[in-house]
């Protein structure tokens, strides 16, 4: 039990020593999972351990932080640490995000140069013990375009707060230079950059393939993206990449499927909903009924669409589009 208790001052130690603004005591509390006034016992045993500890007036509240970091005495990672970077990376690799798997590769080098030799020699049989034991499925699909030049120029710009300028082969005028405002990255199937127009109205963001972008620089021109723009919200609110109208969507998952429905996230904002019959009514609002097509028929015949109609339609085409491909009558 004292192990527990100092194993959790420890990672309420490196929590405020990791935040640059510092964390209220409800941000703590929130963090550690714990009553305020366990919390307010915790950062008061945090500060006897670590007297350099903070306090930044944030009216009307105070934040508190640890300001030059922690000695690498208590900073040292796990085998399991290292071992989820490691297969993280490799994953990437494997599913062709090379760029993000460079990154986190460089990351892995850094902290092992930065351990002492003696900590280094004993991770290491539990890494490859670890590594050895546990992989990930690649599951079929295009492969990611990562061009780190791209990628770059999109992130300067970003941090920069300016816009971004390049051809674009897609569209309806493929070829076209364009001028945009980034708000983001989004990395899925394909890779997108998330970005509004110049000159566009209303502006709305578009999603633009990174693998249909080249020759892009970032435009001396200020770009910032609206204050109340949520990229997690913006992704949230297609099924999956596919933006397009945001449609009510109800499923009804028959018996023989509700087991495994139960357990499902078709989307963030579901309902699940278990009848009397066994059967599952599952309800959110989400765009991209093409892809939440794709994806209903891996269930057979488990999943019938109630609505929207503009779904049952698409999945009518898709299934009628398969059919002929395979001679199907």
């Amino acid at each position: 039990m004292r192990h527990e208790k100092a194993a959790r001052l420890l990672e309420l130690a490196r929590r405020l020593a990791a935040s640059a603004e510092g964390l209220t005591l409800d941000e703590m509390s929130a963090a550690m999972q714990v009553s305020r006034r366990t919390v307010e016992r915790m950062r008061d045993a945090v500060r006897e351990a670590f007297p350099q500890m903070e306090e930044i007036a944030d009216p009307p509240t105070v934040r508190f932080r640890i300001p030059s970091g922690l000695d690498g005495i208590f900073q040292a990672p796990t085998a399991e640490e290292f071992a989820a970077l490691r297969a993280a990376a490799d994953h990437f690799r494997q599913s062709g995000a090379t760029a993000r798997a460079g990154a986190l590769a460089a990351l892995e080098t850094k902290v092992l140069s930065a351990i002492r030799a003696g900590v280094r020699r004993r991770l290491a049989p539990d890494m490859e013990a670890l590594l050895e034991a546990e992989t990930m499925a690649v599951h079929p699909g295009p492969r990611p375009f990562e061009d780190e030049s791209v990628l770059g120029a999109v992130r300067e710009a970003i941090v920069s707060m300016q816009r971004l300028r390049f051809l674009y082969d897609g569209g309806s005028t493929p070829g076209r230079e364009r001028e945009v405002t980034p708000y983001g990255l989004l990395f899925g199937r394909s890779n997108y950059l998330v970005a509004a127009e110049a000159g566009a109205s209303p502006q709305e963001p578009r999603n633009w393939r990174l693998d249909r972008i080249r020759d892009v620089r970032v435009a001396p021109l200020p770009g910032t993206r609206p204050p109340d723009f949520s990229l997690a919200a913006y992704a949230a609110r297609s099924f999956g990449i596919y933006q397009d109208a945001v449609e009510d969507v109800v499923l009804h998952i028959l018996p023989h499927g509700a087991e495994e429905a139960l357990g499902w996230r078709f989307h963030a904002t579901q309902v699940l909903e278990p009848q009397a019959d066994g059967s599952v009514i599952a309800r959110f609002r989400a765009a991209g009924m093409r892809e939440l097509a794709w994806h209903l028929f891996t269930w057979g015949d488990k999943i019938r669409i109630v609505s929207p109609a503009r779904l049952r339609d698409q999945m009518a085409e898709e299934l009628a589009a398969a059919a002929r491909a395979h001679g199907a009558p």
